[in-house]
């Protein structure tokens, strides 16, 4: 059993930044690494930013350059640095692990790039 709750999204202008922050129930060295998601309204959920427990990141195309995911192991929270938003960024973001699981999916937290 294990939850992640998802904060930080918003309304925001194009070109503005938002940090998103994921709460996580359990020590995140549990998982082998952690990832953001987000799903735009008609659309499959989609992979954003995933990071190891080594550091190591990847990202989506589309959001290369203009993201940065983070993680506190200390505060077992998960972070998605996002700047230079475009419409094109608007979804609902969710963290989870890399390996998903499924039961565990949050509400997520909603970001808006509107002007």
């Amino acid at each position: 059993q294990v939850q992640f709750v998802e904060s930080g999204g918003g309304l925001v202008q194009p070109g503005g930044s938002l940090r998103l922050s994921c709460a996580v129930s359990r020590s995140i060295f549990s998982f082998d690494a952690m990832a953001w998601y987000r799903q735009a309204p008609g659309t499959q959920r989609e992979l954003v930013a995933a990071i190891t427990t080594g550091g190591s990141t990847n990202y989506v195309d589309s959001v290369k350059g203009r993201f940065t995911i983070s993680r506190d192991n200390a505060k077992n929270r998960l972070y998605l640095q996002m700047n230079n938003l475009k419409a094109e960024d608007t979804a609902v973001y969710y963290c989870n692990a890399k390996s998903i699981i499924v039961s565990s999916w949050g509400q997520g937290t909603q970001v808006t790039v509107s002007a």
